[in-house]
Formats: C-alpha cells, sequence, structure tokens
C-alpha cells in the first residue's frame, strides 16, 4: 500500500504532529504541549495540506496513531481522524505511535517507550528491516526490568519520554543513553512510511465506531468503577 497522499496524524504523547506526502516529499509539523492539542491539530492539518499543495479531497485516506499512550492526546487525534474520513467516506489505518517513535530513530531493534506514570512504562520493542517490520514485545505496560526481560534480544536504543524518565535502566540495559522525543522527526512522518510496510497496520471496517488501545482506563473511568463496583458504559477495554 503507498502511502501518496495520504493524511498521518499522531497525538499519542505530549507532542502532536501532522505529516502528508505528496510524490516522493513528506510534509511535516508539530506541536509540543498537550493542551496544544485540540486547538492546533486541524491547524497542522491545513499547514502540511498547504505545504504539500493539496487539498482534502486530495487525500486518499487517513492514518492515525494508535495507543497505548494519553488518553486525552488519543481522543483527540482519533476525533480529527474520525471527521476527516467521515466527510468524504475515506479509508481510516491505525498504526500505533509506539512503532512509529521506533521507526524514526533509524535503526534496527529499537524499544519505545512512553510515560505512563506509577513507575511504569508503554514499551514495545520492534525490528526492522527493508519494508517490514517483527513486532518482538507488543505494546503494553511494563517496568523497565519487566521489559528488558519480556525478549532476548537486546534492543540497539530506546526511544521516548519513558526511556527518558528511567535513563539510568535504560542505559544499564540498552549500554546507550535513551533518546527522547524531541530528538526525533515528527512521528506522523513516520507513520506515512511505515504504511507499506508488512506487520505494521491495520484497517478499520467502520471508523466510526473504532476506539484507540488506551493501554489503561482513565483515572475518572477507575475513580467510577470503584465508587460503583462496575465497568463503566460505554467503556473501552
Amino acid at each position: 500500500m503507498k502511502s501518496e497522499r495520504w493524511l498521518a496524524i499522531d497525538t499519542a504523547t505530549d507532542s502532536a504532529s501532522v505529516a502528508v506526502r505528496a510524490g516522493e516529499q513528506t510534509f511535516a509539523r508539530s506541536v509540543r504541549g498537550a493542551r496544544q492539542h485540540a486547538a492546533q491539530i486541524l491547524p497542522l492539518v491545513q499547514q502540511v495540506l498547504a505545504l504539500a499543495q493539496l487539498s482534502l479531497e486530495q487525500i486518499a485516506g487517513v492514518i492515525v496513531g494508535d495507543g497505548p499512550g494519553s488518553f486525552t492526546g488519543l481522543r483527540i487525534g482519533w476525533a480529527a481522524a474520525k471527521g476527516l474520513v467521515h466527510e468524504r467516506q475515506l479509508p481510516l489505518i491505525t498504526i500505533p505511535s509506539l512503532l512509529a517513535a521506533a521507526h524514526a530513530a533509524g535503526v534496527e531493534t529499537v524499544a519505545a517507550c512512553y510515560d505512563a506514570l506509577r513507575g511504569q512504562v508503554f514499551g514495545a520493542i520492534y525490528g526492522f528491516a527493508v519494508d517490514r517490520v517483527e513486532t518482538l514485545v507488543a505494546p503494553a505496560l511494563f517496568t523497565i526490568p519487566e521489559l528488558a526481560t519480556a525478549v532476548p534480544r537486546r534492543p540497539v536504543l530506546a526511544v521516548g519520554d519513558g526511556a527518558e524518565r528511567y535513563r539510568d535502566e535504560v542505559l544499564s540495559w540498552t549500554g546507550r543513553a535513551p533518546v527522547g522525543l524531541d530528538a526525533l522527526p515528527p512521528l506522523a512522518g513516520s507513520l506515512l512510511a511505515l504504511l507499506s510496510y508488512d506487520g505494521a497496520r491495520r484497517g478499520m471496517g467502520d471508523p466510526s465506531g473504532a476506539e484507540p488501545v488506551y493501554g489503561r482506563p482513565a483515572e475518572a473511568q477507575v475513580k467510577w468503577e470503584a465508587r460503583y463496583g462496575r465497568p463503566l458504559p460505554h467503556s473501552s477495554r
């Protein structure tokens, strides 16, 4: 599947990014600060389309970064993506944001770690070959020591704000200092590149009912369920 004229959105972390590919060139823009996501995501879409000299009518489909990650951030990105595909009945493809971060690192084997608080990370480990990715450890909640023992193959590098937060543990594990998200290219650009990789994407049969993989329930949901002793209606688990 080619990524020409697909639009990509990633809002799983504190950095939100949007990218579009026109011919052989990728145009991407990002903004940092979770509180900026809701206000800036559609302007970012407009900016990259203007840079690529494209209109929404020329977009073939939308790729959105999947979780786990920021609950609020994911909801904002997915709402924007759903709105764009609904308007023109376009296909929606999801690719893990952790995979995008790993791809952006540009090395063969990468651990991607987003800070999940409570001493944990949303983590995954990926191995890359030409136009193919192997998920060595699927995205889930881990401590760094748990992630380090999840697979015998040691990654070349660990990336993400979670890797930075637990720098000493990561350095002991990989032998290299972690790389933060700010040092990586906008992750939406990696989402576009990964569209053609075997093993990277999942399609949505009904985009209107699709939900991201949040990784864990939101704090408000946890409190509601603890109070009433039952699952929150319409919650995504």
